[in-house]
């Protein structure tokens, strides 16, 4: 059950919140005004609070369950005011606090899950868990389709969901009375600078990513809008990102099976190929159905990948390393899309698609055999004295 209500509620706090802002922009900027440079300002703005939350993620060890509590709150509160805001004065502050609750949610349920009491297969529960991301930008989807223009109602109802999962997890987490298995240097938590050294490939990776993606998750369907699509076409595509997405629960036991940053090679070169089929024809609908699917697939399996490529490489501090990772990764997202914003003017956002298809690729790159050796990165050793459950 805690799987379920996590799932749920990562689906409230990223697919209904955080990335229903480039979804409804399009009605948004039509409705209160807000020019495609302070759009991508808002979701680098959004993009920084995430990284806030993800920070304060960091101790999710020693207090879950108060995390997942701040990961509802700030969504929630956040979507709401957005949906009640009468201009951009008040739209934007929302939209920055409500990309919060994201940045709380993953090490939040990373670290719940990693304590959760008779848990079978904890690897793909926590990919699974993270899947959570294509289900909401469904339900998002649907919401669009039969809500907009009406996009204040459709936040409303986001804000109020994602409130629902977070209680759920709540109440039905089971680990409360139960001792963190990341207490502090006793459970043999390597030193920073090994951290670091340990994180370096993937981290890399992130950052690069995280600023690919951010074109599509601000601009992507303004792109497909300004090709020719209907707005239903464009909406229609958003929810087959969502549908891609959910997707990765298909492939989560194959994908697992791969060494962490073979997967990351796969799925971040996923990425980069539906940034180009995006780039070479977003006006035909068929061609930007199939890069919406393949990008939400790619993207949210990428993640996954991050989620293990830290507990590989820190076992002991899988939550603190998720954390990070996910910081980097949104910290890109933040400087892609104020690069977008300011390049669609002298580019056109399908120069714009074209210079992000070309940094994933460059991301992908770093789960490369290769790029262990420009790296220099030594191989992580097992951490003796991490207590493990």
């Amino acid at each position: 059950m805690l799987v379920v209500a996590g799932t749920s509620l990562v689906a409230g706090t990223y697919g209904l919140v955080r990335l229903a802002y480039g979804l409804f922009l399009p009605d948004v900027a039509a409705d209160l005004g807000l020019a495609p440079r302070l759009a991508g300002w808002t979701s680098s703005g959004a993009s920084v609070a995430y990284c806030a939350g993800a920070l304060l993620g960091l101790g999710a060890h020693r207090r879950p369950r108060l995390v997942v509590l701040g990961a509802l709150a700030t969504a929630a509160v956040g979507s709401l005011v957005m949906a009640a805001s009468p201009g951009v004065g008040l739209f934007v502050p929302a939209a920055v606090l409500a990309s919060a609750g994201a940045g709380l949610a993953s090490p939040g349920m990373v670290a719940l899950l990693e304590r959760a009491p008779g848990l079978r297969r904890p690897e793909r529960a926590q990919a699974v868990v993270n899947a959570g991301t294509g289900p909401g930008l469904v339900a998002v989807g649907v919401l669009a389709l039969v809500l907009l223009p009406d996009w204040r109602l459709a936040l409303t109802l986001g804000g109020v969901l994602t409130a629902t999962a977070g209680v759920l997890v709540l109440l039905v987490d089971r680990s409360r009375s139960l001792p963190s298995r990341e207490v502090g240097p006793a459970a043999g938590a390597p030193r920073m600078g090994v951290r670091a050294r340990r994180l370096a490939r993937p981290a890399t990776g992130a950052l690069l990513l995280g600023a690919a993606s951010a074109a599509v998750w601000t601009f992507g369907r303004t792109l497909v809008v300004d090709a020719g699509a209907g707005p239903t076409a464009s909406v229609v595509a958003w929810v087959l990102l969502g549908v891609g997405g959910t997707a990765t629960v298909l492939t989560a036991g194959r994908l697992g099976a791969l060494p962490p940053a073979r997967a990351w090679l796969v799925t971040a070169a996923g990425v980069a190929g539906a940034l180009a089929l995006l780039a070479l024809a977003p006006g035909v609908v068929a061609s930007a159905y199939v890069a919406f699917v393949v990008f939400g697939w790619s993207f949210v399996a990428a993640t996954s990948a991050l989620i293990a490529w830290a507990g590989h490489v820190l076992p002991s501090r899988a939550a603190w390393g998720t954390s990070v990772l996910f910081v980097l990764l949104v910290v890109g997202q933040a400087l892609g899309s104020t690069v977008a914003g300011a390049s669609a003017g002298p580019w056109g956002w399908r120069g714009v698609f074209a210079g992000a298809a070309v940094v994933a690729v460059v991301a992908a790159l770093c789960g490369a055999p290769v790029a262990s050796a420009v790296v220099r990165v030594p191989r992580p050793l097992p951490d003796r004295a991490a207590v493990r459950g």
